[in-house]
């Protein structure tokens, strides 16, 4: 066996050749330490910047999803489109499949091509859709690029939540990633402002204010391009595909930033001994998720699945609430939004820090326990007709407070619980199969129930997602795993890991 240290070039060569580009030849084994690296580093401006670069997406995701929601009202009323509400939910059933797609076939070639590479292939296809959608003419149209957009944004989902996973001290993993994944909601507030101005009929025509706010959620997601040309791609992933003398610069370089130069490396750390390969078989991705982690799958699907019906259902028809049973016109909807939007942002922001104090599984089963109960009873209040537009708003605020911290909990779980090999793909296997079992179908479901005009059908639908968060809950606090404060190899061996 051909042991190297990382960071030690060799010329020699091994059966399958060498790794293109690399010093290391395929076959042999590398022992290095620099994830232990990367994990003793304190807090620094590098992760701010890496919270900021990537953060800045979800923003960007959660203006143009946002602007997408508020906008149904004005897409009923357009000349042009003239959609119903069946047609509203149809649409953002074609992003979510567009999503889910793009999630499955973006995660693959993430692990094989790396993070950083398609972080601009995700972000070009996302960024050109959206522009399209503003030229669009009917709902096939209109369905077909929303499912193109849906298609990046499912691709942008394995890029980021890897990277954050791979560059970030592991005693802030939680935090982290729950921050990053809900500056969504950032985005849905400056979105919820912005519908209020495009969809103003002094300031601009019905049919050209939705068009408009397409436009510039396109133009504005170039910023993207230009925060992301500095993120390193990881140095985990590089080292499994040999790229050793890579790897060791980019850590070196983090740490000079982060430490400062002259910085002693401590001797003792603990290192990790990799078998260099170009690609994980689709064989040893099965085995992983159906045999050596099955427990650990169904938990990442369980989670999925409740917070991916709970959000889509209830947010991508929460303007056709507003307007069909409180009667709130078009253009006010945005004022809604908002404090809906702030709630969901602090919720990650605020709990997060307790995911890598308290622990994974006591905060999971929590936030996902206490927005299915908060729901219930909200949605029974609403059936009823106890409570004003107003105080719905209030009480949806506070129950996504605590989903929004769910949900993103949800993709921090099948991040950091499965092999880094297979780590942007396991998180498109499971965003598909949950957006695909609990999201597609939950936004086409709900605007049937809102068509009928039945308060008690919309309940229905309220209970029965309220009911899957309490079951994800009750699933998480059997069998979940207890990730806090670990580094991700002592979580999930790599699959190229050699005892």
């Amino acid at each position: 066996m051909q042991v190297l240290r990382a960071g030690t070039p060799t010329a020699g060569t091994a059966p399958g050749g060498t790794v293109p580009g690399g010093t290391v030849p395929l076959g042999a084994v590398v022992e290095t330490d620099l994830p232990a690296r990367l994990d003793r580093l304190p807090w620094g401006r590098f992760h701010v910047l890496v919270i900021a670069a990537l953060g800045i997406t979800w923003i960007l995701d959660g203006l143009e999803v946002t602007l997408a929601g508020t906008l149904a009202g004005a897409l009923k009323q357009s000349p042009v489109l003239q959609f119903s509400n069946a047609d509203v939910g149809f649409a953002t059933s074609a992003y979510l499949l567009g999503a889910v797609l793009g999630a499955v076939g973006f995660g693959w070639l993430t692990d094989r091509l790396g993070r950083k590479k398609l972080f601009f292939i995700t972000l070009a296809v996302y960024l050109s859709a959206t522009a399209a959608t503003a030229l669009t003419w009917d709902v096939w149209s209109f369905a077909a690029m929303r499912f193109i957009t849906g298609a990046g944004i499912g691709g942008e989902y394995t890029a980021i939540n890897s990277t954050i996973q791979e560059l970030v001290p592991a005693r802030v993993r939680g935090w982290t990633d729950l921050v990053v994944n809900g500056s969504f909601w950032l985005g849905a507030a400056a979105g919820a402002f912005g519908s209020i101005l495009v969809l103003d009929p002094t300031l601009m025509h019905p049919e050209y204010g939705w068009r408009i706010a397409f436009l510039i959620g396109a133009v504005l997601g170039l910023i993207v391009l230009l925060m992301r040309m500095w993120i390193p791609e990881s140095p985990r992933w590089l080292m499994t595909h040999g790229r050793v003398a890579e790897a060791e610069a980019i850590v070196a370089g983090i740490e000079r930033r982060v430490l400062g130069h002259g910085a002693r490396r401590p001797d003792d750390l603990p290192t990790v001994r990799l078998r260099v390969r170009l690609f994980t078989p689709l064989s040893d991705v099965a085995d992983a998720l159906l045999v050596r982690y099955r427990g650990r799958a169904v938990i990442g699907l369980v989670l999925m699945v409740a917070q991916a019906f709970f959000f889509n259902a209830v947010f991508f028809t929460y303007a056709l609430v507003l307007t069909d049973f409180y009667g709130v016109p078009v253009g006010h909807v945005g004022w809604y939004i908002l404090p809906f939007s702030i709630g969901n942002f602090l919720g990650p922001l605020l709990l997060g820090r307790f995911f890598d104090t308290l622990g994974r599984r006591t905060m999971i089963v929590f936030t996902y326990a206490i927005s299915g109960v908060l729901l219930a009873i909200s949605g029974f209040m609403f059936q009823q007709e106890l409570i004003t537009v107003a105080q719905q708003t209030f009480a949806w605020t506070v129950v996504f407070f605590f989903a929004s911290a769910a949900a993103s909990s949800a993709y921090l779980t099948v991040s950091e619980t499965f092999p880094l090999e297979i780590r942007a793909l396991t998180i498109a296997v499971f965003y598909a199969l949950g957006t695909g079992i609990g999201g597609v179908a939950g936004p086409w479901l709900f605007g049937s129930l809102i068509d009928s005009g039945s308060r008690s059908s919309v309940f229905a639908g309220y209970l029965f997602g309220a009911a899957l968060m309490v079951a994800a809950a009750a699933v998480h606090w059997r069998w979940g795993v207890a990730a806090e404060g670990k580094s991700l190899e002592d979580v999930a061996q790599p699959l190229a890991a050699v005892d």
